[in-house]
């Protein structure tokens, strides 16, 4: 009896009282919400009720998150544009904006990398060494270097399992940014090549391509670091893979590791200003009116 008593009186003690969740304006409910967790939010808040399943599953909430965020920049481009898209998946698995190639500096030495050389056993391979002109903003400063026959390596992306889904790819067609930087020794000139593919479920079909031959870098250089880098868009449905290869390979035949040295690879999907709204019949025109 006094324990209950004691109970009574503890909870009977004044204070703020508890806030009336259903009264508070969608806009403060998002506010709120928007400091939790994306995984809290994309799973237990929006089995509450269906006020805040509507928030979650709306850009409101993950639009006010991703602006305290740098690295969420490329999703905020897609709010206001695109409103049927997943915000919760964006919100947890973020694939927009970030890099999807893996180790891209060497820093996890080939991991992540199907390495392939001409002539192996008359071939020094790949090497990974430190840069001999540095690169700003680059991931580390470090790099693969060639040797003197075609030195060889890629990786293959599967976009489904990096976030995206079908509806994405191939109704709104996201801008698929490739970049990568090549440069050579001072006293060896090099020779290089890339070729990405936009590939099919089946990993055969190139629903696109993009291939760069640069003139060789001569003897003699700077050891400066050349960019190259391309944007698909407008590619057409069915893309589910982006195969990223480059080679490279000195032009004076020296044993070692004097060809194109690469580093700092990138493949990036983002939306920007130019890409479409809409490339489903019908539905730009829906979504305006």
């Amino acid at each position: 009896m006094a324990e209950e008593e004691a109970h009574r009186a503890v909870g009977s003690l004044p204070g703020p009282p508890p806030p009336d969740w259903a009264r508070l304006p969608n806009e403060v409910l998002a506010l709120i919400l928007s400091w939790l967790p994306p995984e809290m939010l994309a799973t237990r808040c929006r089995l509450v009720c269906r006020c805040w399943r509507d928030l979650v599953d709306g850009p409101a909430a993950w639009q006010l998150q991703w602006r305290r965020e740098p690295s969420m920049r490329a999703a905020l481009e897609a709010v206001g544009r695109f409103p049927r898209l997943d915000w919760s998946r964006l919100g947890v698995l973020r694939p927009l904006g970030r890099n999807l190639i893996r180790n891209p500096c060497g820093t996890e030495q080939f991991q992540h990398w199907t390495v392939q050389c001409e002539f192996p056993e008359w071939n020094d391979g790949w090497n990974v060494e430190a840069n001999r002109a540095p690169l700003e903003d680059a991931e580390a400063q470090t790099c693969f270097a060639s040797s003197f026959r075609w030195c060889q390596k890629e990786q293959v992306i599967d976009l489904l399992k990096e976030g995206f889904w079908q509806d994405l790819l191939d109704t709104y067609q996201p801008d698929i940014v490739v970049t990568d930087w090549w440069g050579g020794c001072q006293d060896c000139g090099c020779v290089y090549e890339l070729s990405v593919a936009l590939l099919a479920a089946n990993k055969r079909k190139k629903i696109d391509l993009f291939e760069a031959k640069p003139d060789p870098i001569p003897n003699g250089n700077d050891a400066s670091y050349h960019k190259v880098t391309h944007t698909f868009r407008r590619y057409g449905r069915g893309v589910r893979y982006v195969r990223f290869r480059h080679r490279g390979k000195d032009t004076r035949f020296w044993a070692g590791h004097y060809g194109a040295r690469v580093t700092n690879s990138s493949v990036v999907i983002q939306f920007s200003s130019k890409s479409p709204e809409s490339l489903e019949p019908g539905l730009a025109s829906s979504q305006s009116s």
